[in-house]
């Protein structure tokens, strides 16, 4: 028997209500009720320098970068849910990723992304909600050597899309977020089947 799919999920936010924490949680509880492994990380639990060159080549790459860049290259797939900030990603998430592309001794590695399947998504107060931020990391994640799944959701409107649970309001918009990490637990299920 083969095992169980192991999905990583993170939002590129560290703001305690971010509402793309929210959206990662119901996407990662999607991929468990399609029998994935989902861990979710907290970025904020991750603290990273901004990437230098000068601060690598003198102080290394910082652990946390080390222990992201390890639970990412073991896993089969990635869901991640990215504000939008000024019609691109954050900073934290590209700089998450600039570093997770390091390894110890100045040398890059694509290992945390390459062949991996990922799918993203975004929760936005404005009216595109996160849309055109995802058409960056789209193109980031496949220059990193990431399959990026077409299937991809933004909510509008965020500030009064979840209720308190965290559940979003929105029963159809629900389904849709847990159905992307049923998506992606499914497809990573097959290329997993020998």
């Amino acid at each position: 028997m083969s095992r169980k799919p192991s999905i990583i999920a993170f939002a590129g936010s560290a703001r305690e209500g971010s509402f793309n924490k929210k959206l990662i949680r119901v996407a990662a509880a999607g991929a468990e009720a399609a029998g994935a492994d989902v861990e979710v990380l907290d970025l904020r639990d991750f603290p990273l320098p901004l990437y230098d060159g000068d601060s690598e080549a003198q102080e290394g790459v910082p652990a946390n970068a080390e222990i992201l860049r390890k639970k990412m290259a073991a896993c089969d797939g990635l869901l991640i849910s990215a504000p939008e900030y000024n019609s691109s990603i954050t900073p934290l998430l590209k700089n998450t990723i600039d570093w997770v592309t390091r390894l110890p001794g100045g040398k890059p590695s694509l290992e945390a992304f390459q062949g991996k399947l990922v799918v993203i998504m975004s929760a936005s107060p404005g009216g595109f909600g996160g849309m055109r931020g995802l058409v960056h990391l789209r193109a980031i994640l496949g220059n990193v050597g990431a399959i990026v799944l077409p299937q991809t959701r933004s909510v509008r409107d965020a500030f009064k899309a979840f209720d308190e649970s965290g559940r979003l309001v929105d029963d159809k918009e629900q389904e849709s977020i847990e159905k992307l990490g049923m998506d992606l637990a499914h497809m990573a299920g097959k290329m997993l089947t020998p």
